[in-house]
């Protein structure tokens, strides 16, 4: 499965009209369910300014300096990401470039492994959403309105219809919602 997991406003974006996100930070409560669901991947497509945003979880000690923090640096440090970028000639850490299509790379991915695969940043997971590429979208929905910035999802020309599979909502007043792509039955 193909999962696109992101925090986003209200009002439906994950960065705020200056790049900045920093109203995304988990509670711990939140970082736990993160770890948890990380657990879970066997795979991590990523664009290139996710990767470089998670980058310090695979490079930086201090990452490590609580118990919570080195669970989460070990398990993202064990997930093979590849990474899709114009402009990077090399990553670090368990990554490799992106040598072919969103698509391909993908059923590479999901053929790798008996895990969910996640996508993240919203260039390359709309890139797969167009492309009908992704399962499940995973949303954290923090209580605030940024007014404009970075959407999580793309236009899309044709309507997607889901089906709400879990919500949670937590102590921080975060709102998960999970929701999967209905597909259309063959009967």
């Amino acid at each position: 499965m193909l999962i696109y997991s992101m925090s986003v406003s209200v009002d439906g974006f994950i960065a705020d009209r200056t790049g900045g996100f920093g109203w995304t930070v988990p509670s711990e409560e939140q970082f736990r369910f993160h770890l948890a669901q990380t657990r879970e991947l066997g795979v991590h497509l990523c664009g290139r300014k996710l990767y470089e945003t998670m980058l310090p979880w695979e490079t930086d000690p201090s990452f490590r300096d609580n118990e919570l923090g080195a669970a989460f640096a070990d398990v993202w440090c064990a997930i093979p990401k590849v990474v899709f970028s114009r402009t990077l000639e090399s990553v670090q850490g368990n990554a490799r470039l992106a040598e072919a299509s969103v698509a391909e790379e993908a059923a590479a991915a999901l053929d790798a492994t008996d895990k969910d695969v996640a996508i993240g940043g919203a260039g390359l997971a709309a890139a797969a959403i167009k492309l009908g590429l992704v399962d499940e979208l995973h949303m954290f929905r923090n209580p605030i309105v940024v007014g404009g910035g970075t959407p999580f999802l793309p236009p899309v020309t044709e309507v997607v219809q889901l089906n709400l599979v879990e919500t949670r909502t937590f102590s921080s007043r975060v709102v998960y919602e999970r929701y999967s792509r209905a597909r259309e039955s063959s009967d």
